[in-house]
């Protein structure tokens, strides 16, 4: 890889976590950021060129310090990853809009004002690598998650509208969604299905596996194997696309 500096939103686990140790594992400097610092400095922990900054992805000043902190430190950006996701589950009319705007704000606003700050330095030095974390949900409709739905096929939308701004620049723009994922975030969703059934961990688990087309979960490395793929040299040439990793069509 020629990329030097990347940061990778959400690095505190999970996807995130994932992605951050192998750009490490290449030689890059990563700097991960989150709103969980002790579980930010355990990532850290695992690489000595993995630097973590608390940070909000839904706040403006909260991102432009962070990028200001970061690059002085190690450079511009040569790869920025929005991960950081949030998620719950209700029948849309029992979704308050309260709910509604929380996972709006962290998981596209969020995922705009993580690559906003990065696109003139990319575009002006004519290299870039960005990848939005979306999901499947992005690319089709799923029950009892609207706000969730809509906010990935948001991210979708953004990243094609960037990738075509971008096009003639060398920077390059795309988005990979996976399926149900081992991560905290499916645990979670776990739980809330144990609470609301009566499931035993093991059918609930076995529930959401089922989803995806080959009936199992994907680990946060393969998710991460699609990324360090996007941001390598052999995919300059891929632009504007929403790869799914789900076991499937």
């Amino acid at each position: 890889m020629t990329a030097r500096h990347a940061l990778v939103t959400g690095g505190h686990s999970g996807i995130g976590r994932a992605i951050a140790l192998s750009l490490a594992a290449e030689g890059l400097a990563v700097t991960i950021c989150g709103r969980r610092e002790e579980l930010l400095k355990a990532v850290a922990a695992e690489a000595p060129t993995i630097h973590a900054i608390a940070a909000d992805v839904t706040d403006e000043a909260s991102v432009a310090a962070l990028y200001e902190q970061a690059e002085a430190a190690r450079g511009p950006f040569d790869i920025v990853v929005a991960n950081a996701g949030i998620a719950s589950s209700a029948p849309a009319w029992r979704t308050s809009l309260e709910e509604w705007n929380r996972i709006i704000s962290v998981n596209l606003t969020g995922a705009f004002l993580t690559v906003r700050p990065a696109l003139k330095g990319m575009a002006d030095r004519k290299s870039g690598r960005i990848v939005f974390i979306a999901s499947v949900a992005g690319l089709r409709g799923s029950a009892y998650v609207a706000p969730y739905v809509a906010s990935k096929h948001g991210v979708v939308g953004l990243m094609r509208a960037l990738s075509a701004e971008l096009l003639m620049t060398g920077v390059t723009v795309n988005a990979v969604c996976p399926g149900y994922v081992e991560t905290e975030m499916l645990e979670q969703s776990i739980r809330r299905v144990m609470e609301k059934t009566g499931r035993s961990e093991a059918e609930a688990r076995r529930g959401f596996a089922e989803i995806n087309p080959n009936h199992r979960l994907i680990a946060p490395e393969e998710v991460a194997a699609a990324v360090m793929w996007l941001v390598s040299e052999t995919a300059r040439n891929v632009t504007g696309q929403a790869i799914a990793v789900s076991g499937g069509g």
